[in-house]
């Protein structure tokens, strides 16, 4: 497949929404990747996440599949199934269930959540390379003035 070179007057033309899809498409399938690499699912690392007192999870109280669900909302793609993906971190003693039905992150699956994140700095650095932060920080500031343009909700 061949790459045709656009000019900036062709790229200024172009549509934001078909460039962004790609590139979250992009993103999305070299984390994962990424992560499979290490053992784990996205869905997985985000489960751990968001079970740990030492990431997301304010208090460390264990949570069912709907609250998770809830509180990824934001970020979980469709085709992501958190009871299959419990099933395998339960398996794996990364996780406990009690008799609500409530999951709770173990030692060692917060140990296992605390290794995945050490290799954030090379993933960040993958997808980084060729781009310095300032070109970032312009990329972010025109999305977010986008997002506001039309009528989105910045977090």
């Amino acid at each position: 497949m061949t790459t045709r070179h656009l000019s900036d007057t062709d790229l200024a033309a172009q549509p934001a929404a078909y460039w962004t899809g790609l590139a979250y498409e992009a993103l999305i399938a070299s984390t994962r990747a990424h992560l499979v690499e290490l053992g784990f699912t996205q869905p997985q690392f985000w489960l751990l996440r968001n079970l740990s007192k030492r990431d997301i999870s304010p208090d460390g109280h264990g949570m069912t599949i709907p609250e998770l669900q809830q509180a990824m909302r934001t970020y979980i793609r469709p085709e992501d199934d958190l009871e299959a993906e419990a099933e395998a971190l339960l398996e794996r003693g990364f996780l406990t269930r009690d008799d609500r039905g409530r999951l709770w992150i173990t030692e060692s699956g917060d140990e296992a959540r605390a290794e995945i994140r050490r290799h954030a700095p090379a993933l960040r650095g993958r997808i980084h390379r060729g781009i310095d932060d300032a070109d970032y920080v312009t990329t972010l500031k025109v999305l977010r003035q986008m997002i506001r343009n039309t009528g989105g909700t910045l977090p």
